[in-house]
């Protein structure tokens, strides 16, 4: 059962906008491919990565039933923002709609097994960053693949329809390898900062209370 009761309101609207437009931004990059070392990548590759610590901070912040209510809250918004970010920047409305889609249906499958099982490593696991850089593994995973599938197999595009598997093997391992080496570390110390800032405000109306 979601609580919304005991959660900050604007700390519930700030989460939710803030998934979305991680999304958003992802769908418009995912559209700007480059070779890299002779891997066909997409810029997107460094910023999806942001999803999954998203995922964890929420669960941090509102607990794992709360942050199912903000992945719900987020799926319809963010596919509409995707859809108009892809079709503004020239993209046929068709692709537009289903990039979108595929976008919205990797973002909630990959979220909410974030939430399911890297809970319980959350749960059993005293150090913070295992939860994260094992979902950094996992749920990119099965978030690229999703959505490359989804948006690209049998598609109009022949360059994507024919390479999309072949770009979403490569863009796994790069967002991997963005997640591990660069995300994580500045996540570990934005979640310190934000649990010293909730401590001090709760200790705060304790005392005034």
């Amino acid at each position: 059962m979601f609580n919304f009761e005991s959660i900050n309101k604007k700390l519930l609207l700030q989460l939710v906008v803030f998934h979305t437009f991680i999304i958003a931004l992802s769908n418009y990059l995912v559209t700007i491919k480059f070779d890299l070392l002779g891997f066909k990548l997409t810029w997107a590759a460094f910023t999806f990565p942001l999803v999954v610590v998203a995922t964890d901070l929420t669960i941090r912040l509102i607990n794992k039933e709360n942050a199912r209510a903000v992945i719900s809250l987020a799926f319809i918004p963010a596919i509409l923002a995707s859809i108009a970010v892809i079709w503004a920047g020239g993209a046929p409305e068709s692709v537009a709609i289903r990039v979108g889609i595929a976008s919205g249906v990797a973002y909630l499958v990959s979220s909410l097994l974030d939430v399911t099982v890297f809970q319980k490593v959350r749960e059993r696991m005293s150090a913070w960053f295992w939860a994260p850089a094992l979902a950094a593994v996992f749920a990119n995973i099965l978030d690229t693949f999703t959505f490359f599938a989804v948006a690209f197999y049998n598609s109009a595009n022949e360059y994507m329809a024919a390479n999309w598997h072949i770009i979403a093997f490569n863009q796994t391992g790069l967002k991997v390898i963005v997640s591990l080496m660069v995300i994580l570390p500045i996540y570990g110390l934005l979640l310190n900062y934000l649990q010293k800032k909730l401590d001090r405000n709760l200790t705060g109306k304790v005392t005034n209370g």
